[in-house]
């Protein structure tokens, strides 16, 4: 294997190390956290630790063992954990952000954490989500850890063009480029060529004319979307085993955005989304909006094709879980009835519907990531030293996938939101219209990028 294909993910590891620290000198103002008698989701492996107390201090896990003989600092806060589970924080591998300060930037980034994304990539780059970033690591807002992809590069750059832009994205503190397709192979090599020499991943769509083999051949750092694999297999089931064993050969990941897609190709009408709560924290023109797209994309979809696209993809997610390649959760919210943080769950379940086990998905949010991005001493499980980034249920996600709906609270950065908190702040949303700004829709996150939907 290249030596340098993965390179890029440990000096991206380094870079977000980095910008994660200034979080804990703020966390560390914070009276200690215990969580008692609770059950902890470890995800080391598939196993519940029963009647566990975790104490949270600084922003990490200070301590976690049996309750009874787990001692609780003085004058922490306790929150009970009888009849509850306490699990890492999941991650949204393909989300958008804001690109400046703002209520909607503070809403958005407060929607990610409500719904349970304690750490966001950032796939549509803006100069402003550097400041944002670094407010969010110095504990001045609310939200998840952020690691920004860059402004997109796609289609007519030369060659020279598309270095400059790396080594501008590079200079600029983008963490990963953001790949579209219709790019030339000439401007691609140029790319992962320049990525390489500043320690960059890259990654996203895939170029039609690089193809799915291209992007594999060149260990591309995420393939998103499951982009190109139909074309790549012609539809055909039988080559699913071989695209599989490839992607894990070549060290790809896949961020597999299963549910939005259904939506993109028109599989299901706007109705069945209608009554998901959390559209009451989106501006009712947004909702309005999105209703109106999904029906277009109904009424104009050939339904025999959808079905055997959506079924095609279903397989290839199965098919690349059972080969072992590595599989990062991503939903590309907020668009197309994808509330930020809110979009994990039809996620969530999609994977589910695909054959994936309530653990093999778990992992895709968590261990998985923290193994992508080098990061697996600081985050990814529940131990000792650990981020005490943080989700608890009530009840069981390796029983029902269904249970990470069921949120008792978040910590974040080693703050806690306990249900109450979550929703004071969710229903002042809701009263004011939802998340000021544009109507987010697939056009307007994807502007000024070729728009490629599976066909």
């Amino acid at each position: 294997m290249d030596r340098h294909r993965h390179a890029p993910v440990r000096d991206l590891a380094g870079l977000i190390a980095a910008i994660l620290a200034p979080a804990l000198p703020l966390a560390a103002q914070q009276p200690a956290v215990a969580f008692v008698d609770v059950s902890v989701v470890p995800m080391d492996r598939e196993r519940v630790l029963e009647h566990q107390t975790v104490v949270v201090r600084d922003g990490r896990i200070v301590a976690m063992g049996d309750a009874e003989g787990t001692q609780v600092p003085t004058g922490a806060t306790r929150v009970a954990g009888a009849g509850r589970w306490l699990l890492p924080g999941l991650a949204e591998m393909h989300g958008h952000i804001p690109g400046g300060d703002g209520q909607f930037a503070e809403d958005v980034l407060f929607l990610y954490v409500a719904g349970g994304a304690t750490t966001v990539r950032g796939m549509q780059g803006n100069p402003g989500q550097i400041e944002l970033r670094r407010r969010v690591a110095a504990g001045e807002l609310v939200g998840p850890r952020l690691v920004l992809g860059s402004p997109p590069l796609s289609g007519g750059l030369e060659p020279a063009a598309a270095r400059e832009r790396v080594r501008a994205h590079a200079e600029a503190g983008f963490d990963l480029l953001k790949v579209h397709e219709g790019l030339s192979v000439a401007a691609y090599e140029a790319i992962v060529a320049e990525a390489r020499v500043h320690g960059l991943g890259w990654g996203g769509h895939v170029s039609d004319v690089v193809g799915l083999e291209g992007a594999l051949a060149a260990g591309q750092t995420t393939v998103d979307h499951l982009d190109n694999y139909y074309e790549a297999a012609a539809g055909d089931h039988a080559r699913i085993p071989e695209l599989a064993a490839r992607t894990r050969a070549a060290g790809v990941a896949v961020v597999p955005t299963m549910a939005l897609w259904e939506l993109i190709l028109g599989a299901h009408p706007a109705a069945a989304m209608l009554d998901r709560p959390e559209l009451r924290y989106m501006p009712r023109a947004t909702v309005e909006q999105w209703t109106r797209s999904v029906e277009q994309r109904v009424s104009g979809a050939d339904a025999a094709e959808v079905r055997s696209i959506v079924a095609f993809r279903n397989a290839m997610l199965k098919g690349l879980s059972d080969a072992g390649a590595e599989i990062l959760m991503g939903t590309d919210a907020p668009q197309l009835f994808s509330v930020p943080g809110f979009s994990l769950r039809p996620e969530l379940a999609a994977m589910a519907a695909a054959g994936m086990t309530p653990f093999e998905i778990l992992r895709t949010g968590t261990v998985n990531v923290a193994r992508h991005l080098g990061l697996e001493a600081e985050a990814g499980t529940v131990a000792v030293g650990k981020r005490a980034d943080l989700i608890l249920l009530e009840a069981d996600p390796l029983r029902d996938i269904g249970a990470v709906e069921r949120l008792a609270g978040v910590m974040v950065a080693g703050r806690w939101l306990d249900r109450a908190a979550l929703d004071a702040r969710l229903e002042r949303m809701a009263e004011r219209g939802g998340a000021p700004g544009a109507p987010l829709t697939w056009e307007a996150v994807h502007a000024g990028a070729p728009q490629k939907e599976p066909a």
